[in-house]
C-alpha cells in the first residue's frame, strides 16, 4: 500500500465519530496508566506554566488550564459549525424541531442536575450539580456509530440537536456559576467584539483573519472578565453560515481554473484558489480545516489532561458509595433517558401532536441512553467546582457513565431489534413526515421513470451523460432495480457544459430518442459510452438502436429537446443540486456515496420509513 493510500485511510478514520472516540477512548485509558504508574510525574506537566505577553500586559495559565479554556474553546467552534450546519441544511430547518430539540435538551440537563441534588442534598458537595448534565458529543457519536446497523440514520441528527442546546446550557452554567467574580468593563469588551463579528458576518465580509482577532479579542476578555472563555467558540461557531454549493458559483470557479490552465501565473493561481473557495461555504472550509486538528490532538489531550486519576480498591469503594459519584452515575444512565423520553412525549401530548420527533419512540428512549454518556464538559465543570478527594471521586463518576451508556444503549437498541419488523420501523422512524429536498416532486407524465409506477421507494438522479462519476453509480443502479422489486428510478437532465461540453448534446439525444419511445435505450448505451458523444457517435448510436434517422436528425438539429432539459435544470436549481451525480431517496437528498452498499442502505431506510408511516 503506497504512503499516499495510508495517508488517506487514516485521515478518513480520524474525520469518522468512530475513530475520534476511538482516540479519546486510547487518551483515556493512557491518562490512566500514567496516573497510577507516576502520579507525581502526571500532576507536575500538567502545572506546567506559560504565559504570552505584550509589553506589560501578560496572560500566564498553566498547561492544564491553556488545554481546558484555550484548545477546547475549539472543539466547542466546531459544535457551533456543526449545529449552523443543521439549522440553515439539516433537520433544523423545520423550526418546530428547533423548539423541540430545546425543550428535551433542557429537559435532559434538568433531570440529571435534580437526580445528582437529590443524592447530594444536605452535604457541601451539592455545588457540583453543574457536572451532571452535559452529555458528551464525541462520545455519544461514537456510541451511536457502533449501533449503527440497530438505529436510523436520522438519529444522528436528533443526537446532535440535543447535544448543541446541552453545550450551549453547559457553557452558560459555567459563567453563570463556576466563574469567578464577573469584571464588567471586560465583559462589555467581549460582547463589543461579538457584535462586530456579527456585524461583519451581516455586511457578507468573507475575510476570515477579522473574525479570527476578534474571536482572540472576545476569548482574551471572557477571560479577563472572569468567564470561562470556552463559550467563545460555541458563539462564533453559531454564527458562521451553511449553504450547498451553487451552480453559478462551481462555473466561476470552473471558468477561472481554465485561465488559469491556459496561463499559469501567480496572479491568475490565486484567482482560482479563491474561487475554489469562495464556492465552498465558510462553514464547510473551517470544519475541513480544524476538525482533524481536534480530533487528532485537542479531544485527546483533553482527555489526557484530566482523566489521569489515581485509582487503588480503597478510592473506588469510597466513590462507589460516595453521593458525588453516585449522583452523577445515576444523573446520567436514568437521569437522561426520563429527561429526554418525558419531555418529548409532555410535548406532544400539549401541542396535540404538533411537536413530535423525527425518530420513533424507541429511537427516542435510545437516543436518551446514549446521551448518558459524558466527559468533556463534565471534566471541565468538575475541576471547577471540586478538589482532591472530592475531584477523584467526581472523575470516577464521569467515567462510569461511559460504560453505563453503552450497556443501556446495547440494552434499548437490543430489545428494539426483538420487534416484528413493522413494529420496529414504527419503534425508529416514527409517524412524522421527512423532511423533502427534491424541489419538485416526481411526475410519472413527464419524468423519465424505470421500474414500477407505484413503487414504494423512488430514487431520483440528476446527471449528465459525459459525467464519469455517474458513469460509475450507473452500475451500482442497476444493479440496485435488479434486486429490488418495489424501487423506481428516476432520471432528470443536469449537463454540466462548463466541465462537459458534449454533454447538453448528449440531453438532447437521449430526449431525440424518446420522441420514438427509446429513452432508456439511449440512455443505456451513452452511459456506457461516454467517452465518444460527438455528433457522428449519436446519430451512430441511433442507427444502432433502430431509430427513424430522418426524424432523429431533425430533432437533434433543431434543439427539440432543450427545452425539457432546461425544466429538469431548473428542478435541479430550486433543490440545490450542483453537480452530479445527486440522489434523491423518496424526496430525500442522498449525502452518502452512491455505491450499490450506500443506495441499498439509503433505499431500506426510505423503504423502512414507508413501512412506518403506513403501520
Amino acid at each position: 500500500m503506497s504512503s499516499m493510500s495510508r495517508a488517506r485511510r487514516w485521515q478518513s478514520f480520524v474525520r469518522t465519530e468512530t475513530g475520534s472516540a476511538a482516540l479519546l477512548l486510547a487518551a483515556v485509558a493512557a491518562a490512566l496508566i500514567w496516573a497510577n504508574v507516576a502520579p507525581h510525574a502526571y500532576e507536575a506537566v500538567w502545572r506546567t506554566h506559560l504565559y504570552i505577553g505584550l509589553g506589560s500586559h501578560e496572560l500566564s495559565l498553566d498547561l492544564h488550564e491553556w488545554i481546558n479554556a484555550g484548545l477546547m474553546s475549539l472543539f466547542f467552534f466546531l459544535v457551533g459549525l456543526e449545529a449552523r450546519r443543521e439549522f440553515d441544511m439539516g433537520e433544523l430547518r423545520d423550526r418546530r424541531w428547533v423548539v423541540l430539540s430545546g425543550i428535551a435538551g433542557l429537559a435532559s440537563m434538568v433531570v440529571p442536575a435534580l437526580i445528582y441534588v437529590a443524592f447530594n442534598a444536605g452535604h457541601p458537595s451539592v455545588h457540583g450539580w453543574g457536572v451532571a448534565m452535559s452529555t458528551d458529543t464525541a462520545f455519544a457519536l461514537g456510541i451511536l456509530v457502533l449501533f449503527g446497523s440497530r438505529l436510523p440514520a436520522s438519529l444522528r441528527a436528533f443526537m446532535l440537536s440535543i447535544s448543541v442546546v446541552d453545550d450551549l446550557v453547559a457553557l452558560l452554567v459555567i459563567a453563570l456559576f463556576y466563574s469567578d467574580d464577573i469584571h464588567v468593563p471586560a465583559l462589555l469588551v467581549a460582547l463589543a467584539a461579538l457584535g462586530m463579528i456579527v456585524g461583519l458576518r451581516l455586511l457578507g465580509v468573507r475575510r476570515a483573519l477579522y473574525c479570527a482577532v476578534l474571536s482572540v479579542v472576545v476569548w482574551v476578555a471572557l477571560h479577563e472578565a472572569g468567564v470561562d472563555p470556552v463559550v467563545t467558540g460555541l458563539a462564533v461557531g453559531a454564527l458562521v453560515i451553511a449553504y450547498p454549493a451553487s451552480r453559478g458559483d462551481l462555473e466561476r470557479a470552473s471558468g477561472l481554473f481554465r485561465l488559469f490552465r491556459e496561463q499559469p501565473t501567480a496572479e491568475l493561481q490565486r484567482e482560482a484558489a479563491q474561487g475554489l473557495a469562495a464556492a465552498i461555504s465558510p462553514n464547510d472550509r473551517l470544519e475541513q480545516l480544524f476538525l482533524p486538528w481536534v480530533s487528532l490532538v485537542i479531544v485527546p489531550l483533553f482527555a489526557l489532561a484530566n482523566a489521569g486519576i489515581p485509582l487503588s480498591a480503597e478510592k473506588l469503594g469510597d466513590a462507589f458509595t460516595s453521593p458525588i459519584t453516585l449522583g452523577i452515575l445515576c444523573g446520567f444512565v436514568v437521569g437522561k433517558v426520563i429527561g429526554v423520553v418525558g419531555s418529548m412525549a409532555a410535548a406532544r401530548w400539549l401541542t396535540k401532536g404538533r411537536l413530535r420527533p423525527n425518530v420513533g419512540w424507541g429511537a427516542v428512549t435510545a437516543g436518551g441512553a446514549i446521551a448518558g454518556a459524558a466527559f468533556t464538559v463534565s471534566l471541565l465543570i468538575a475541576s471547577l467546582a471540586f478538589e482532591g478527594a472530592e475531584l477523584e471521586q467526581a472523575r470516577i463518576g464521569i467515567l462510569s457513565t461511559l460504560v453505563g451508556a453503552f450497556v443501556l444503549s446495547w440494552g434499548v437498541s437490543g430489545l428494539i431489534s426483538l420487534l416484528p419488523p413493522e413494529r420496529r420501523a414504527r419503534a425508529l422512524l416514527g409517524d412524522s413526515e421527512p423532511l423533502t429536498d427534491l424541489a419538485v416532486a416526481v411526475d410519472p407524465r413527464h419524468d423519465r421513470v424505470r421500474g414500477p409506477e407505484h413503487a414504494v421507494v423512488t430514487l431520483v438522479e440528476y446527471g449528465d451523460f459525459e459525467c464519469p462519476y455517474c458513469g460509475q453509480a450507473e452500475t451500482a443502479v442497476r444493479d440496485l432495480l435488479g434486486h429490488e422489486a418495489d424501487v423506481r428510478y428516476v432520471w432528470r437532465h443536469l449537463p454540466l457544459t462548463d466541465v462537459h461540453p458534449r454533454a447538453q448534446l448528449a440531453a438532447e439525444a437521449a430526449e431525440a430518442a424518446a420522441e420514438q419511445d427509446m429513452f432508456w435505450p439511449m440512455h443505456d448505451l451513452l452511459m456506457d459510452r461516454q467517452p465518444a458523444l460527438t455528433p457522428r457517435d449519436l446519430l451512430r448510436y441511433a442507427d444502432e438502436l433502430g431509430l427513424d434517422m430522418a426524424r432523429f436528425r431533425k430533432d437533434l438539429e433543431r434543439h427539440r429537446g432543450a427545452r425539457r432539459i432546461a425544466e429538469d435544470v431548473d428542478s435541479a436549481d430550486l433543490s440545490g443540486v450542483s453537480g452530479t451525480p445527486t440522489f434523491f431517496v423518496n424526496g430525500r437528498r442522498h449525502h452518502g456515496a452512491y455505491d450499490i452498499k450506500s443506495l441499498s442502505a439509503a433505499v431500506d431506510q426510505a423503504r423502512q420509513r414507508a413501512m412506518a408511516t403506513r403501520a
